[in-house]
């Protein structure tokens, strides 16, 4: 779709190009070479607006076959053109690329801006639109969307592809484009969801990317640090979707980086996560009864991650059967022979990993029927 909105651009900007005056006789060649040198970067931008726009008119369709009334997605696009990049962004996915600073380090950029509600360009957009914007009163970190007359659905993202109870009171789905200039000092970027980044800080993440031995394995190591993450900080809680994308702008991380990060990163990720998973698990074992099953924070309509069953648990051989478990698969991660390798492997210099099995697939015949 992103492709073909390019391709409807372009051919565009070339028609425009021969009615200049005086460019009666420019050759096709030399329109799509001057086209492409006059403005690359605004030709991606219509491109990205013009496929966003379609994505979300494609879901409202019958054709897709998903109830996107009250749920819908983010995304978080790259096209690399050279040493330029161009990002679109909807919602609250994130692109960071790992660089090394002056001194040789390695340092986390963040290459998008999360949309949320909490911005206040977003805000005054969707208050100008009828919207309400407000944190519930459990959460005042969290801002969200509402209806102008009902408290739902509460949505934590100011862009979205779907959710069209908000589209008419301030949520849209168009995106933020941006463009970066990739330099030598660049080593490679990472897309993720918010479940990574909600869970993992921007430099945590480029340091677990810049750990691990083989590429191949880089978007996994991050989304089982992710998932380790979540389930340590909210033991009892559903883990949000954790979804990562590693691009590689360079054969490999440069030495002197790979050898200082690898040493501590998945090891000192890994040793919190079983600290506070020990904590967690003492704290309950010191109270009578079964345990109650929480919510994670910061979403509305959350699902417990166990069923509505009491469960008892056996804090010293549990906490110690999962801390064995969790350091031999941090050990997995940072060797990169974990089970079901060859599930993981991907394009050459590209990785990617999404925690859900079973994603929502559009039908291919629907949507080509009415085409």
């Amino acid at each position: 779709m992103l492709a073909s909105s390019y391709k409807i651009a372009k051919n565009a900007c070339v028609e425009a190009m021969r009615k200049t005056p005086g460019a009666n006789d420019l050759k096709e060649g030399c329109a799509n070479q001057l086209c492409s040198s006059y403005d690359i970067q605004a030709l991606w931008k219509e491109s990205f607006l013009n496929a966003c726009m379609l994505m979300d008119k494609e879901l409202q369709g019958k054709m897709a076959n998903i109830d996107c009334y009250c749920s819908g997605t983010t995304a978080v696009t790259l096209v690399k053109l050279g040493d330029d990049v161009v990002l679109g962004n909807v919602g609250d996915s994130r692109a960071v690329i790992g660089t090394t600073s002056d001194d040789g380090s390695l340092i986390a950029m963040p290459l998008t801006v999360d949309l949320k509600p909490s911005l206040p360009q977003e805000a005054e957009r969707i208050r100008q639109c009828k919207g309400r914007v407000f944190a519930l009163q459990d959460e005042p970190e969290v801002q969200r969307v509402w209806l102008p007359h009902d408290n739902s659905p509460g949505l934590a993202m100011a862009r979205a592809f779907g959710d069209f109870c908000l589209k008419n009171f301030g949520v849209i789905a168009i995106p933020e484009v941006t463009h970066h200039r990739i330099t030598d000092k660049d080593q490679f970027i990472v897309l993720a969801t918010d479940g990574i980044w909600d869970v993992l800080t921007n430099k945590e993440v480029v340091d677990i990317v810049a750990s691990v031995t083989t590429k191949s394995y880089a978007a996994r190591a991050v989304v089982e640090m992710a998932v380790h993450s979540w389930r340590s900080k909210f033991p009892t809680s559903k883990v949000d979707d954790c979804a990562a994308v590693c691009l590689f702008l360079k054969d490999r991380v440069a030495l002197s980086i790979e050898k200082n990060v690898k040493k501590n990163t998945l090891r000192k990720l890994m040793s919190s996560s079983v600290t506070q998973k020990s904590e967690a698990l003492n704290r309950q074992s010191t109270n009578e009864g079964p345990i109650s099953l929480s919510m994670k924070p910061g979403s509305s309509n959350e699902e417990p991650l166990q069923s509505e069953e009491s469960v008892q648990l056996k804090p010293n051989i549990q906490s110690q059967e999962s801390m064995a478990m969790d350091m031999k698969t941090s050990s997995q991660i940072c060797k990169g022979n974990a089970v079901g390798d060859d599930e993981w492997r991907a394009l050459d210099g590209v990785t990617r990993v999404n925690s859900l099995l079973n994603l929502p697939r559009f039908s291919a015949d629907k949507s080509r029927a009415g085409g």
